[in-house]
């Protein structure tokens, strides 16, 4: 059932460049002002706006996912869903990638301590 799913978000994803691609594409939004300490925790681990594949490349990050979604980096349609971020793959979990978990993994996200 999950399986089923992933294929459909890496279906839907590809679906989804293809239309973006078709259209000319809006001028960037100026940067915010960042915290600076928010930034650095940043640059040192990849955050809730990464994509899948960024979290599980990060020894910290994948922690946080494991604890949260184990198994998410052995799932038969990783190759599909991969470069999505959370919040992308979370319409096609049937229900597994809620708000709720995203917000929990964002928080231990951030609780992970600057390398």
């Amino acid at each position: 059932m999950i399986k089923t799913l992933f294929a459909a978000a890496g279906a839907a994803s590809l679906l989804a460049a293809g239309a973006a691609s078709a259209q000319t594409a809006p001028a960037p939004a100026p940067a915010p002002a960042h915290d600076h300490h928010a930034a650095d925790h940043q640059a040192a681990h990849p955050t809730i706006d990464s994509t899948i594949e960024a979290l599980v490349a990060d020894p910290a990050t994948k922690a946080v996912l494991d604890k949260h979604l184990p198994g998410i980096d052995r799932h038969p349609a990783y190759a599909q869903f991969k470069g999505m971020t959370l919040r992308q793959v979370a319409p096609f979990s049937q229900g597994n990638i809620t708000d709720a978990k995203i917000a929990a993994i964002d928080t231990d996200l951030k609780a992970i301590p600057a390398a």
